[in-house]
């Protein structure tokens, strides 16, 4: 059996920011047991597998075996859900165990937290399941974003449309400061904190940046990237509140999250959307609307006359655009497999796609094999395209949805897992993770318990 290591945790928001960080204990699970471990990752952090493996280990991941200078809290922030302001949101059922590395080890579904809002604090085995098997997905398509590092089942049923396994997901972070964060600190009409804290993010993300609104450029920059790689893999966040945007340009928190399959910009998976604000042809105007959110926040840092704050924020914010779009066309030339941009046939395509509601994955594997035909696949051709590129750039795996729902049902996501961690290296054994969902699939609803 592994020694138990010395693992050298930091608490460096809890000890930086107390007026955000709400000490708090993770809640004991009364019979836990590890139900998969990112060993990789483990490794990276420099952890020893081995030892998450053992009981101490796995009271590590759950964090009721933490190091003797840990300092556990819950964060608190604001935000705006689904276009309404909340001032005080917060880690209801989360906690930031601390620091590892630079990084961020944080719980979800740990317990009740002085955030909860009334909610009960815990998190189902399934929903916890599909995080793990959709970040590290996105991981391995090169979108950045929040890891997962294991999930633990509690021993306890959790209450929810039934009873159902309670799980604790531990997962890794650049770290968790959001827009909300800093709507949070300015709502607080302490100037002081506000200052601390985009000092702290910019040493912490983007350490190039002189100044606050040199900060804010960054994080427009940063979600620009995201989110165009967002739109070219298909995926839909589904819950975009500024409380759900990093300042880091993470992807993070995979609720009512999902892979569109046929291509249709009004695509809509959350089932408490009900006028579509996050519709996957919503997410570029919806992140520049939340990045307004941002500016607004810091707008006492930009200059003391408010009107040039403004000027200034407005200048910077409407960079988004051109930022994002340059993304867009790039990343699509690239799975197009043209040397030049050629925004024209991208354009057209995506009209043809829409119009055929045709699979967004497998079309641009099939396009490259030389199994699309007409009008506009002349045009391609013409531009001699790379297949071979267009083959390192385009998956063929992603967590397919019908792909997930019957990994969850079945209890086992280690094949799904294996397909959708190496997404562009066609293997013939797994060929079912490469089939859009079967005509009997039916229209696919996720929640935010999910």
């Amino acid at each position: 059996m592994s020694a138990a290591p010395v693992i050298p945790l930091t608490s460096v928001f809890a000890d930086t920011f107390p007026e955000m960080a709400t000490p708090w204990r993770a809640a004991d699970p009364p019979d836990p047991r590890l139900l998969i471990l990112n060993r990789p990752l483990a490794e990276e952090l420099g952890l020893d597998p081995d030892w998450l493996e053992t009981p101490a280990g796995v009271r590590f991941l759950t964090g009721t075996n933490l190091p003797e200078q840990a300092k556990p809290v819950a964060q608190g922030y604001a935000g705006h859900q689904f276009g309404g302001y909340s001032p005080r949101l917060g880690d209801g059922r989360a906690l930031l165990l601390g620091e590892l590395h630079g990084r961020d080890i944080h719980l979800k579904g740990s317990g009740r937290t002085p955030w909860a809002r009334g909610g009960d604090g815990l998190a189902a085995v399934g929903p916890m399941l599909r995080e793990y098997v959709i970040s590290e997905a996105m991981h391995a398509l090169g979108i950045p974003t929040t890891r997962s590092l294991a999930v633990v089942a509690t021993g306890k049923s959790i209450v929810r449309e039934n009873l159902a396994p309670g799980a604790v997901l531990t997962r890794v972070a650049a770290s968790h400061l959001r827009v909300g964060s800093f709507q949070f600190a300015r709502a607080t009409g302490d100037a002081d904190l506000l200052r601390r804290l985009a000092d702290h993010a910019i040493a912490r993300h983007h350490p190039h940046a002189g100044n606050a609104l040199e900060l804010f450029q960054a994080v427009v920059d940063a979600q620009a990237e995201l989110i165009a790689k967002w739109m070219l893999t298909g995926f839909v966040h589904g819950v975009m509140n500024t409380d759900n945007m990093t300042i880091s340009g993470e992807t993070i928190d995979y609720g009512p999250c999902a892979f569109m399959d046929a291509f249709d910009p009004a695509t809509v998976f959350s089932s408490i959307d009900e006028t579509g604000r996050y519709a996957y042809g919503n997410q570029p105007t919806i992140a520049q609307w939340n990045l307004a959110r941002l500016a607004e926040s810091l707008l006492p840092l930009f200059d003391d006359d408010q009107e040039k704050a403004i000027a200034l924020a407005t200048e910077a914010l409407g960079t988004f655009r051109t930022r994002y779009a340059r993304a867009t066309i790039a990343g699509m030339s690239a799975k197009l497999g043209l040397k030049t941009d050629n925004a024209p046939l991208a354009e057209d395509l995506l009209a043809h796609l829409a119009a055929e509601k045709a699979d967004f994955t497998s079309f641009f594997r099939r396009l490259a094999a030389g199994d699309e035909t007409g009008d506009w696949v002349d045009r391609w051709r013409a531009e001699n395209p790379d297949t071979e590129a267009m083959n390192r750039v385009n998956p063929i795996y992603i967590p397919r949805n019908h792909l997930v729902e019957e990994a969850l049902a079945d209890g086992e996501v280690r094949h799904l897992l294996e397909a959708v961690t190496s997404p562009f290296d066609e293997r013939p054994e797994l060929a079912r993770y490469a089939a859009p969902a079967p005509p009997d699939f039916g229209t696919y609803r996720t929640f935010c318990g999910t």
